[in-house]
């Protein structure tokens, strides 16, 4: 059994994923996506989206870290998965689930399920351009509009060369509203012979067993729940609900707090405290303390003054 956090475009950055995997449990991250249009893309792009690669591809704490890419062109994304294997990313992921509007009219991320021709052409020029033994994985919708191609587009994936499949289980349309339809990553499950990976509303240990009773997958990729309670892949490990808001939120304090502090190192000032604040919205849902705490900090903009208010916070208990 893996746990793979899931790549979260302006939220899952590699500070936070540095933070997540300081704690026990998860297995695999994947990158923010890298948009390629129709050019090979400069170094500095790759190791801006993901310094990891400059770190063994792993986070501090070593846990590995698969690059993903976002476009259409199948020559150019193959070139740019190249380069990110030759800088040593350990595998490449494809985006065919991403449901930004910006995104999908450029035509990338999930709208591209409209054509599981063109997902195939995709996912096959990638296959073709890096050597055999770089992995090469995907992670998809259940569809755009509807779910009637779900099926067809998880076999075009495969059939071009993927080694793993990650499902989303809602289409672009649904967006993030309940529920995820686990039922039907056990229908793609049954029609693929490649390794496939459940995502979507796996909140709590008990999310999580349910999504593997429902799915029939080993393996789960978890995104939001992993933000919401950075504690939570550890819960599962423990196979029990115990490591809860009480338990933990005093070290998630401290983790918030070293955060700020990295943000603050890499971001310009404008974008600072968003980024922080962000997380403590997110929180929210597992933590009431966090609520508490959003209140104290939401009206601050100085980066400065944010940090000295959440030392406070910290020194105050």
């Amino acid at each position: 059994m893996k746990i793979f956090l899931a790549p979260m475009e302006g939220v899952l950055d590699h500070s936070l994923r540095d933070i997540l995997t300081r704690i026990p449990g998860v297995d695999v991250c994947v990158t923010e996506f890298i948009r390629v249009t129709d050019q090979l893309l400069p170094e500095s792009v790759f190791r801006r989206l993901a310094p990891e690669l400059q770190q063994g591809s792993r986070t501090p704490s070593g846990t590995p870290v698969l690059v993903q890419l976002l476009g259409n062109d199948p020559v150019a994304m193959g070139e740019n998965a190249v380069r990110a294997a030759e800088m040593g990313a350990p595998g490449i992921d494809l985006n065919f689930g991403c449901p930004a509007k910006t995104v999908n009219r450029s035509r990338g991320g999930a709208i591209l399920l409209k054509d599981p021709d063109e997902v195939h052409a995709i996912t096959a020029g990638v296959r073709r351009a890096l050597m055999p033994e770089v992995p090469l994985s995907a992670k998809m919708r259940l569809g755009f509009q509807d779910k009637s191609l779900a099926i067809e587009n998880a076999q075009a994936i495969e059939a071009a060369g993927a080694m793993q499949l990650t499902v989303h289980a809602r289409t672009k349309v649904e967006g993030y509203k309940p529920p995820a339809h686990w039922e039907w990553i056990a229908r793609i499950r049954e029609a693929v012979s490649i390794p496939v990976i459940a995502n979507g509303d796996i909140w709590t240990v008990d999310d999580y067993h349910r999504c593997r009773q429902v799915s029939g997958c080993e393996d789960v990729m978890i995104g939001r729940g992993l933000i919401a309670n950075p504690f939570l892949a550890q819960a599962i490990r423990c196979g029990e609900e115990g490591l809860g808001a009480a338990a933990t939120w005093q070290q998630t304090r401290s983790l918030i707090q070293v955060y700020h502090g990295m943000v603050m190192a890499r971001l310009e000032p404008k974008h600072i405290n968003g980024r922080t604040k962000q997380w403590l919205r997110m929180m929210q849902r597992h933590y009431q303390q966090a609520e508490v705490l959003f209140s104290e900090v939401r009206a601050e903009r100085d980066p400065q003054r944010f940090a000295e208010l959440l030392q406070a916070v910290e020194a105050n208990g």
